[in-house]
């Protein structure tokens, strides 16, 4: 099973506190913050997640089966994945 949180723009605390590692990237360019991408780090590159992945607003912030993260646009989460809310 995967759990997913989707990327509003405001819930970077949640995600961080849920254990992705994600952030803004590094950078002080108004135009950059503007647009609210996020890095993700992911585990392409084995265990020293220096692989990283941009997540724009409205993207879905996914953790898999061995706990990797990564980002899927949310048309593609919609045509993949079913969602089931807890239940």
């Amino acid at each position: 099973m995967i759990e997913a949180i989707q990327w509003t723009g405001d819930n970077l605390t949640e995600l961080q506190v849920w254990g992705a590692p994600v952030c803004f990237p590094p950078t002080l360019d108004p135009e950059v913050l503007a647009t609210k991408e996020i890095v993700v780090s992911t585990l392409e590159d084995g265990s020293k997640g220096q692989v990283q992945h941009m997540a724009s607003l409205g993207d879905w912030i996914i953790r898999g089966v061995q706990g990797e993260f990564y980002a899927c646009k949310p048309d593609i989460f919609v045509a993949t994945y079913e969602v089931h809310n807890g239940n």
